[in-house]
Formats: structure tokens, C-alpha cells, sequence
């Protein structure tokens, strides 16, 4: 790896981190599937993979698609605003109604491919999953030049460093959320957070 490589990988990892390290939906929920010690690998892979593959596709200039066709976006912010807003509900319940973390006071594990159904509708149905990855992030490495994909392979190693971190760190936090209060708490954010990002979406779709 030659400096102009190495460069464009640091700032890739840097980009790629400063646009995933943000309170949302998909960190939201990976991490409460983190504290429950529900599927996390499973989890920690779907958003993982995903990022990595809309990194490829915004480096590789499919962004100049989205331009063409806003429609997409319009299509996709009505969808994920949908299904944020019956998270947002569903997470609200859970919030009046908390469990411990221990295994005889949680509540019944949640079945696998709901929450894989789950993970992937988080990461795809968010319209500002592609505008920052695809659009932004694929412009800004697009400066780099012949570097760029250098750029978004750090991007990549950035993303897959922090979904597992907050994932597999999680568990560190289970003392604190050995308490219903601490569940209602991260409960109520999930929701309130969830509910914001659904009603950004629409508001995006009004102005547009």
C-alpha cells in the first residue's frame, strides 16, 4: 500500500465512521439486540454486509441512478417512514411494560428471522442510508482518484468495526440493564428516536 492508498483508507474509515456513529434506527436496535444477547452475530452481519455493499455501489457510481430516478427515494422514505413509525409503537409498549435482562423475567426470545426481518428493513427502507453512502460517501471518495476504492475499503473496515463493537460491546452495559427502569428508559428512546427519523422522512417527501 503506497501513501496516497494509505491516506485515502484512513480518511475513508474516518468518513465512514463520523456518518454510521449516530444515535438512529439501525444503531438503536443493534444495540438493544446486543444487551439481549439475541442473534447479535446475525445483526452485527446484516448491517455489516449492507454497508459494505452500498459503500461498493456508491464508489462504483450507481448514486448517479438515484439522481436520475427520485422516485426511488419518495418510494423508500414512505415505506421506511411506515415501518418506523410501528416500530416507534411496538418500542413505546415495551417501554410501559419492561422486562429485566435476566433469562427468567425477559420475556421469550425473539424468533430468528423476525429479527433478521427486522435488521434488513432498518438498513434498506432508510433513505438516508443511500444518500449518505452511495451519494455522499461515493462523491467524496470519488476525489480521491485512482484511490478511491482504497478510501472506501477503509470505509468499510470502519463500518464493520463499529457494528461489532456496539453489538459485542454491549454486554458490558448488562448490569446497568439488569433494571425494567433501564429498559424503559432505552425503550422510550428507541421509540422516540424511531418516531423522529419516520417523521423526518415525511417531511423530506412534503418538501420535495
Amino acid at each position: 500500500m503506497d501513501h496516497a492508498a494509505l491516506v485515502a483508507a484512513l480518511a475513508g474509515g474516518g468518513f465512514g465512521l463520523s456518518l454510521i456513529i449516530a444515535i438512529g434506527a439501525q444503531n438503536a436496535f443493534v444495540l438493544r439486540q446486543g444487551l439481549r444477547g439475541e442473534h447479535v452475530l446475525t445483526v452485527v452481519m446484516i448491517c455489516a454486509i449492507s454497508d459494505v455493499v452500498l459503500i461498493a455501489l456508491g464508489i462504483a457510481g450507481i448514486g448517479r441512478l438515484i439522481e436520475l430516478a427520485p422516485w426511488l427515494l419518495d418510494a423508500m422514505r414512505i415505506g421506511g417512514a411506515a415501518f418506523l413509525l410501528a416500530y416507534a409503537v411496538i418500542a413505546a409498549r415495551r417501554s410501559l411494560h419492561p422486562g429485566e435482562l435476566d433469562a427468567e423475567t425477559s420475556g421469550a426470545p425473539t424468533p430468528l428471522w423476525p429479527t433478521v426481518t427486522t435488521a434488513v428493513a432498518l438498513t434498506w427502507l432508510n433513505p438516508h442510508v443511500y444518500l449518505d453512502t452511495i451519494l455522499l460517501l461515493g462523491s467524496v471518495a470519488g476525489t480521491h482518484g485512482d484511490a478511491r476504492w482504497w478510501f472506501g475499503l477503509g470505509a468499510a473496515a470502519g463500518s464493520i468495526v463499529w457494528f461489532s463493537s456496539l453489538g459485542f460491546g454491549a454486554r458490558l452495559l448488562r448490569p446497568l440493564f439488569s433494571r425494567p427502569a433501564a429498559w424503559r428508559v432505552l425503550d422510550a428512546l428507541i421509540a422516540i428516536v424511531m418516531a423522529a427519523i419516520a417523521l423526518s422522512l415525511l417531511h423530506g417527501l412534503m418538501e420535495g
